[in-house]
């Protein structure tokens, strides 16, 4: 698969996507750093990437309604959005932890073309994991 980080996660995801035979970059690395999400969508799109985020409102819309705002409303084609959702200031270690898991959960089914991975950490530690078309009549 082909991931391009966000800027709001650690390099060292790319590195560890990398590490285990993807391609994988990071907005830092190519140079994009400060860019507002609309002008990233472009980037993402172009590029054929599936975007890993912790901002997902921004990009899938709100949790209720995924694909009536953010900037996939609307984009008929991706090559997919992974959403780490944890708590505000999530610190590195979990940011890890979540990416891991969707990386093993990509190894089974790695196509998520117009989909979105979501890997949820709860309160109680718990990883939730959901996957859904975007959008939605995929």
């Amino acid at each position: 698969m082909k991931f391009l980080i966000d800027e709001c996660l650690s390099q060292k995801l790319a590195k560890i996507a990398l590490a285990r035979g993807h391609e994988a970059s990071h907005i830092v690395w190519l140079k994009k750093s400060g860019w507002k999400d609309w002008n990233l969508k472009a980037v993402i799109l172009d590029g054929g990437w599936t975007f890993v985020t912790k901002n997902s409102a921004d990009f899938r819309g709100p949790e209720a309604a995924p694909g009536a705002t953010g900037q996939y409303a609307g984009v008929e084609i991706h090559a997919g959005l992974i959403c780490l959702n944890g708590p505000v200031g999530m610190n590195l270690d979990l940011q890890l932890e979540l990416f891991e898991v969707a990386l093993d959960e990509l190894a089974d089914t790695p196509d998520l073309m117009n989909q979105v991975l979501e890997i949820c950490a709860s309160g109680d530690e718990e990883i939730a994991v959901l996957r859904y078309a975007l959008p939605p009549s995929s």
